[in-house]
């Protein structure tokens, strides 16, 4: 995996680890158009590991094209966050345990209700293993503070 900006590729993984917005993933569709969708995701080893039901549209256009891009930035300020170019896989016998991590990893009641819906949806989970082939940084804290 190349890697470009300011950030070193372990400041890139510790910035992974500790960020809980969605993930945007775009992917190619059928139009030849672009097709965005923001995902929950988990770091996993090189991967990153998101979760939906296997009726997604997302799913379907992934597994025709995996060529995929994503974002992983907060919305508030400073701005930072990394970026990249990656190849994406279905991985059904792994939906319900990535959902199970990223119901734990974002929500704040894991054993609410929220959380319960989306676990009775288990069974027709599929997880999305996204694999960088480049991933570029980039952090304005600097410039921004003051």
């Amino acid at each position: 995996m190349k890697t470009r900006g300011p950030w070193a590729p372990d400041a890139i993984e510790a910035f992974l680890e500790g960020c809980t917005v969605p993930l945007r993933l775009a992917c190619n569709g059928r139009s030849g158009h672009p097709v965005l969708a923001s995902l929950w995701f988990v770091p996993e080893g090189e991967r990153l590991w998101c979760a939906t039901q296997s009726s997604a549209r997302v799913v379907t256009l992934l597994a025709s094209d995996p060529r995929c891009a994503f974002e992983v930035a907060p919305d508030t300020p400073p701005y930072r966050g990394v970026r990249g170019q990656a190849r994406a896989e279905i991985v059904p016998e792994r939906g319900e345990e990535i959902l199970r991590k990223l119901v734990a990893r974002y929500l704040d009641e894991p054993e609410g209700a929220f959380a319960q819906w989306l676990l009775d949806r288990a069974s027709s989970e599929v997880a999305i293993a996204i694999s960088p082939d480049r991933i570029r940084s980039w952090d304005f804290t600097s410039r921004m503070r003051g």
